[in-house]
């Protein structure tokens, strides 16, 4: 049984999508045009691959196993297309990177502009989020970690500042009134900001000085999820609610500013940069391999 790879692709399309309309969106055809497709690779296969109502759309347990095993495969039919590449004048393509948020914020904003002002032919695609994905069933070709330890079959290669540090903060107007904390424990009597991983996970606040960590769990007025709310929590520290601790970078206009001032600034943790990630399994994509360069050669 041999089905035809375009009805592949839009079954892939609407499944990593959760919808015909997205999917369509995504996949650049009609949402009709794409039903039909979808239609037709059930005929042929004889099952049933999606739950359809008129909230949602979701894969039924044969769909699953499909899009398990669809989104690598087609990944290396898309790899193995892409060895042409290596026969023009400059690589041309579409470039998929998963990311967390905060590398969305403070590491892509100063490469990706100069990237796609050299290389005109390739587009980017990021879809940002904090939790951990296979890059692979995903659709993307690479994704950003800030930890270097990665499966075996996984490359790891240094993108953005090689150092970066955690900082915490409050308005002058917060430290008026409840005082400034001199040691971290100090903090347990504070309103903290805090946040919470996609996992469930809370965010604790580390602290190092002189050898000593010090590790907190804070309680205070408001929790966020850490990435896409994370703006929430540093409105409501300049508003004066309590005090915040996350990416020094992702403060550091406010410090600057005057509307935050730094809090316990001889604790402030550093911590290793970030890594751009792939698999070593597979081809790498021309848009991909010209990234790679691109950020070795910034890195210089």
């Amino acid at each position: 049984m041999r089905a035809d790879l375009s009805d592949l692709q839009a079954f892939l399309a609407v499944a990593r999508a959760g919808g015909f309309r997205d999917g369509a969106r995504a996949a650049g055809i009609s949402a009709s045009g794409l039903s039909e497709a979808v239609r037709r690779l059930e005929a042929k296969l004889g099952v049933r691959l999606f739950h359809r109502t008129t909230r949602s759309v979701l894969p039924t347990e044969a769909g699953a196993r499909l899009l398990e095993r669809l989104g690598p495969a087609l990944a290396e039919v898309d790899a193995a297309l892409d060895v042409v590449n290596g026969f023009r004048d400059r690589p041309a393509g579409t470039l998929r990177l998963n990311v967390p948020v905060s590398a969305a914020r403070l590491v892509l904003p100063r490469i990706v502009p100069p990237f796609l002002a050299a290389y005109s032919d390739i587009q980017i695609e990021v879809t940002a989020e904090d939790s951990f994905v296979d890059v692979l069933a995903a659709g993307c070709d690479a994704g950003i970690r800030y930890d270097e330890r990665l499966e075996q079959d996984m490359i790891a290669v240094p993108i953005g500042p090689r150092i970066q540090r955690f900082a915490t903060a409050a308005s002058p107007a917060y430290l008026r009134r409840h005082g400034r904390p001199e040691h971290p424990r100090e903090l347990i009597g504070h309103a903290c900001l805090r946040g919470r991983f996609t996992s469930g996970t809370m965010m604790i606040w580390e602290f190092e000085r002189d050898g000593e960590i010090v590790r907190v769990d804070p309680m205070g007025p408001l929790l966020v999820g850490v990435g896409a709310a994370t703006d929430l929590a540093v409105d409501a520290a300049i508003a004066g609610t309590g005090i915040i601790t996350l990416f020094e970078d992702w403060l550091r206009p406010h410090l600057d500013s005057g509307v935050l001032d730094p809090v316990l600034e001889p604790w402030w943790q550093s911590f290793s940069g970030p890594f751009l990630y792939y698999s070593g399994r597979r081809l790498v994509p021309a848009p991909l391999r010209a990234f790679i360069d691109f950020i070795k050669i910034s890195a210089e």
